[in-house]
């Protein structure tokens, strides 16, 4: 086991550690969490024995072997299968040993080597180095690319998989998450939830964290705290043991105050409205997270939009793409699609169908190849590029950039603009003294987050684009970005592989891949269990690739492109039927009638009869009423559905005004006929229980 006792740890004079004691056991999952700064990488450093402690005692079993991500970019022309299978070091060992065994001639030595190969696996090794490869993204046609010809993320990713192939007893892991998107991430989760060592595991992804931990260890003001449940359950135990602290809880009542308002608020709609009853769900779990919000380092939230145009924009068969030599390459094409206001709509797709392409190209930092985007009059853009530095000047100032914003939107924005102000507004986003000067080329990762975020709400936006906007947030600022998204009265389009953010902020979902922009039927399990399935298609690929190339020494073809999930297909397209309860309407019918002691049976069936008479006279209408209700609701989704389809083509601006207000128009009438239908089927049920 892991023991720390009275430990004591610090980076130059700042105290990290302050006499921590905790107990780490054999094959425990731990998620590591605290503030950003609080001592999680440098507890790490402690683990894998690059720091040594200060004070007090460390032990771990010396005979345990580790497994951990190597931070650096690796630099070689290795195949990449290659490179990940030396991350297997007792079969690299093994490998050197018998090439020396056979320039000896030790035949002893040589059996003993064999031997100990098989025992390693030897034999599918390189399988094992593939599926690896497979399950974190890469396409099969890549196995055998150089190492240096993928991109940075990409040989982090490959880092991470040659730590994977490492056979340990300890795999430390930090921010494993941080070079995947979602399909990658959910293959790693199942990876991990079958690794059988001991595991710490840094994230600030808390379904990650979730799905692979069972315990958490929580540094806070130089303490290490041991929870015995994953991440939910720590938000939960740490939400009552500061309600036992007053002191420390003070500071969080007036967020209650404030998350409470916001549940009560969408409590009351949440039965008419889909999108109202999204956020509640979000909302129903901010109480338990407050003290987790109440230890961010900063709460922020966006400003109302001056004007919301329906439809914020209009998509006709348009072509999304990049100029390569001049020359279109389209990735995305026939895309026909409207976003209206107050829509939340989640893009999902594996890496490299197009997602940020879709994105960026609406947000106007690529050009349309084909097709038209018609926007709606008064669209007002705020964009969170994948790479904060795609919107930020390296050399430039937090002020700097403030500054140069309020010149671009002019006084008409509405803010204002004069230094001191502009000064005052970035501290609240916690650039504050000195930090404002400081060149945004100098900053981590988090800190041009937070700009990014600062410029966003300034323009005032009433269409968010967010490209992965949580890659370099801690757990804190995510739901404090969750809590803003929720709070936003436009229209939100999210590319992320945080699931917890697209389960909260998310209504619908659109699939990119295939070269097609698609509704996706399902939800982010059913996802989920797609990205699943895929990887094991793939991965199954790989092994019969190998295994062909063994016994005919030519390899057979393996398709080389990750699927998507078209829309309808796969098991993303199984729609659950509404339980009682879950969705579904009431039944209306009488059921069966109890006897009345003293009456004779024909006397009873007389009653009854009566009985389901005044039923019937007293529920007719209301059943009526309810009929037109509902035929009236088909109609709307049916004109809804003609108007959404006229919205993707072309169209004169007055017509798509047009347009945008009758299905305003029928938004709000659907309301008023969602609470009718409440209301009618609470009569009927009450007039059925009363005749019974």
């Amino acid at each position: 086991m892991i023991n720390l006792k009275n430990v004591t740890l610090r980076r130059g004079t700042k105290v990290l550690l302050d006499q921590a004691s905790v107990t780490l056991n054999p094959g425990e999952k731990v998620g590591l969490v605290g503030r950003n700064g609080a001592g999680k990488s440098t507890l790490f450093a402690l683990f894998n024995g690059t720091l040594h402690e200060d004070g007090g005692d460390f032990d771990m079993p010396k005979a345990w072997r580790m497994g951990q991500v190597a931070q650096n970019m690796p630099e070689t022309d290795q195949a990449a299968s290659e490179f990940v299978l030396e991350g297997d070091t007792r079969l690299a060992e093994l490998r050197q040993r018998l090439v020396a065994a056979e320039a000896s001639g030790d035949g002893m030595e040589m059996a003993h080597v064999y031997t100990d190969l098989a025992d390693a696996g030897d034999h599918d090794a390189l399988p094992r180095a593939e599926a690896l490869i497979l399950g974190l993204g890469f396409r099969v046609d890549e196995l055998n690319n150089p190492v240096n010809s993928f991109s940075g993320g990409w040989r982090m990713r490959l880092q991470l998989a040659r730590a994977l192939m490492c056979p340990s007893d300890i795999l430390l892991l930090d921010e494993p998450t941080n070079h995947l998107d979602l399909d990658a991430l959910v293959w790693l989760e199942a990876w991990l939830q079958r690794y059988a060592g001991t595991m710490i595991v840094i994230s600030h992804d808390r379904e990650f964290l979730d799905a692979v931990t069972n315990v958490t260890l929580h540094i806070d003001h130089a303490k290490l705290t041991r929870y015995g449940s994953n991440y939910s359950g720590f938000e939960i135990l740490r939400a009552q043991q500061m309600e036992l602290q007053q002191a420390s809880f003070a500071k969080q009542q007036d967020k209650i105050a404030h998350l409470q308002k916001f549940i009560n608020r969408f409590k009351a709609q949440a039965s008419k409205a889909k999108q109202a009853q999204s956020r509640v769900k979000a909302l129903e779990r901010m109480e338990k997270v407050a003290p987790l919000l109440a230890d961010a380092e900063f709460t922020f939230g966006f400003k109302e939009p001056n004007n919301l145009p329906n439809p914020m924009l209009a998509i006709s068969e348009a072509s999304f793409g990049y100029i390569v030599d001049n020359e279109p390459k389209a990735i995305l094409q026939g895309v026909s699609k409207s976003v209206l206001a107050g829509q939340r709509i989640g893009i999902l797709g594996a890496n490299g169908q197009g997602k940020s392409t879709l994105v960026k190209t609406i947000a106007r930092t690529m050009p349309l190849l084909a097709g038209t985007l018609t926007e709606g009059k008064g669209l007002n853009i705020g964009y969170f590029a994948q790479q904060e530095l795609d919107v930020l000047h390296p050399q430039d100032n937090p002020l700097e950039h403030m500054i140069r914003l309020a010149k671009e939107l002019g006084p008409n924005s509405g803010e204002p603009s004069r230094e001191q102000d502009l000064r005052n507004y970035l501290g609240t986003f916690n650039f504050t003294g000195d930090m404002v000067k400081q060149a945004v080329g100098t900053m981590s990762g988090g800190e041009k987050a937070r700009l990014v975020l600062a410029m966003i709400v300034w323009q005032r936006p009433n269409l968010l684009l967010l490209d992965e906007p949580t890659n370099h947030l801690d757990l804190a600022t995510r739901e404090a970005l969750s809590m803003a998204l929720n709070e936003f009265e436009g229209t939100v389009m999210l590319v992320s592989h945080d699931r917890a953010l697209l389960r909260a902020v998310c209504d619908e979902f659109w699939m990119v891949g295939r070269g097609k922009v698609e509704p996706f039927d399902g939800d982010l399990d059913d996802y989920q269990k797609y990205l699943l399935e895929e990887s094991k298609r793939l991965r199954e690929a790989a092994k019969n690739s190998a295994r062909d190339a063994v016994a005919t020494g030519v390899a057979e073809p393996v398709p080389t492109t990750q699927a998507s999930v078209p829309s309808g297909t796969g098991p993303a397209s199984a729609t659950p039927t509404p339980a009682a309860g879950a969705g579904a309407k009431p039944s209306t019918s009488a059921g069966t009638q109890s006897m009345t002691p003293g009456l004779s049976s024909a006397e009873q069936r007389k009653l009854d009869a009566q009985k389901r008479q005044q039923l019937a006279a007293q529920t007719r209408p209301l059943k009526r009423e309810l009929e037109q209700n509902e035929q009236r609701m088909a109609s709307i989704e049916a004109e809804k559905t003609r108007l959404e389809a006229l919205l993707t083509t072309p169209m004169s601006p007055a017509d798509m005004a047009d347009a945008g207000r009758r299905l305003k128009a029928l938004a709000d009438e659907v309301t008023r006929l969602e609470e009718r239908w409440l209301e009618l089927t609470s009569l009927l049920e009450e007039a059925t229980s009363t005749a019974l």
